[in-house]
């Protein structure tokens, strides 16, 4: 049976990291702290104060944790982050909150980066939660497993795995008779954002990909994946395509339904609550194994884009790691 990671009362966490194009620390923070709704009028992510405006007060918060900390890359994107979303502490170097903190969350999602940003605190025993992609690359995923497998509390996750608007077909898609066909548009990179659509999907249909082929460029990538199941799964991540994030076309041989992603708050507050029931309780929201076969995905769809559009077998991708759980 599986032990609480973190027994205190309110746990205490440390926001770690900023880099360009993300404003989770923004926001993830305001889900746990409140904001001041002054100062979040000046993110220079204008999505976030948005959505923020539309949750009730008594709704917007999850219980029991607080965001205590903040380090970012800019010393000025601290300063702005911590008056925003109400952080009490601003420290000069990330290493500064081991023993400060009871967790560690690393907001940035630049996959190649992770591993060294989540070193200082997975060798001090704290838990991180990794913003996606957790790796984009073998050699850090193969890393991250060693540390998994050494009962390191580590998780990662897209925020499309939460989406209220996907859950009918999380649930079962048994009246859409066997699935053939499933695509997901995305928009900005394959390296930062194809995350977002593959996990989208990944609950729907399961584990049991089989291969990857990436057909597009860096700006305009077409990947088409393989599942045990007998599906074809194609997904568009299209650099400046920002009316395509996340809409999902699931086919099958007795029906076909198609789903909008629209409540951006809904799925961050979902998967932030699931790394505090995680901390709580010691048991994962979901197989580690999950997190590292999305990441074969991820990987083998660069590999293919890098071979003019090979077909990559997912079993080649890091190959040590198979029957990891």
């Amino acid at each position: 049976m599986a032990n609480a990671l973190v027994e205190r009362e309110v746990i205490r966490l440390a926001m770690i990291g900023m880099v360009d194009g993300n404003g989770h620390p923004y926001s993830w923070s305001a889900i746990f702290n409140g904001y001041n709704e002054r100062a979040m009028q000046s993110c220079p992510y204008p999505g976030i104060p948005e959505y923020l405006a539309k949750e009730p007060k008594e709704n917007l918060r999850i219980k029991g944790a607080e965001v205590t900390h903040i380090w970012t890359d800019s010393p000025e994107d601290a300063a702005l982050v911590a008056e925003a979303s109400l952080i009490p502490h601003i420290v000069s170097h990330p290493e500064q909150v081991i023993g400060q903190v009871d967790a560690v969350i690393i907001a940035t999602d630049k996959g190649g980066e992770h591993v060294e940003r989540c070193r200082p605190f997975v060798e001090a025993g704290l838990p991180v939660f990794v913003d996606k992609p957790l790796v984009d690359n073998e050699s850090d995923l193969a890393i991250f497993a060693q540390w998994a497998r050494e009962g390191r509390a580590i998780l990662s996750s897209s925020c499309m795995r939460y989406s209220k608007e996907y859950l009918p077909y999380r649930l079962s898609t048994a009246n859409l008779g066997r699935l053939r066909y499933a695509t997901v548009a995305m928009a900005k990179s394959w390296e930062r954002y194809g995350i977002h659509a593959l996990e989208g999907i990944y609950p729907i249909v399961g584990p049991g990909f089989l291969t990857v082929r990436n057909t597009g460029t860096e700006d305009r990538n077409i990947v088409h994946l393989k599942h045990r199941c007998g599906a074809d799964i194609v997904i568009s991540v299209t650099a400046d395509m920002y009316g395509g994030f996340g809409p999902v076309l699931l086919c099958g041989t007795a029906g076909h339904a198609h789903v909008s992603f629209q409540d951006t708050f809904y799925s961050f507050k979902a998967q932030l609550q699931a790394f505090i029931d995680y901390l709580r309780t010691g048991k994962r929201p979901f197989p580690f194994a999950e997190t590292v076969e999305l990441m074969k995905l991820l990987i083998a769809g660069i590999r293919s884009r890098e071979q003019q559009g090979a077909e990559i077998a997912v079993d080649d991708i890091a190959p040590s790691l198979a029957g990891l759980e």
